[in-house]
């Protein structure tokens, strides 16, 4: 699986750009798999986005902060709300949400 592998070393924006292309591709792909659940290329593909999504969202956790109130795994300080959020305008990888 190269494409997991190749997550090291990723800026912040391309590891961000990985998660939304491929929480997208997965998104699409659960509503064809609710109508046909048992085909395999469909199955394939979803556990090949979710692997390399699990991998971005893990590199993206690690060298910067969680992306959701679940994925706080410090015991010594709440760190969900420590930084902005992509939403908030840092580093936004669409270019839409600037910094002031």
């Amino acid at each position: 699986m190269s494409e997991v592998n190749s997550m090291n070393g990723m800026s912040k924006q391309k590891l961000m750009n990985v998660i939304m292309k491929t929480s997208f591709a997965l998104d699409d792909v659960k509503l064809y798999l609710d109508t046909h659940p048992t085909c395999p290329n469909a199955l394939s593909y979803y556990e090949r986005m979710r692997k390399v999504r699990d991998a971005a969202l893990c590199e993206y956790e690690q060298k910067y902060e969680p992306m959701c109130q679940y994925n706080v795994y410090d015991d010594d300080v709440w760190t969900w709300n420590s930084g902005k959020m992509p939403w908030e305008g840092d580093d936004c990888a669409c270019g839409i949400m600037k910094k002031d």
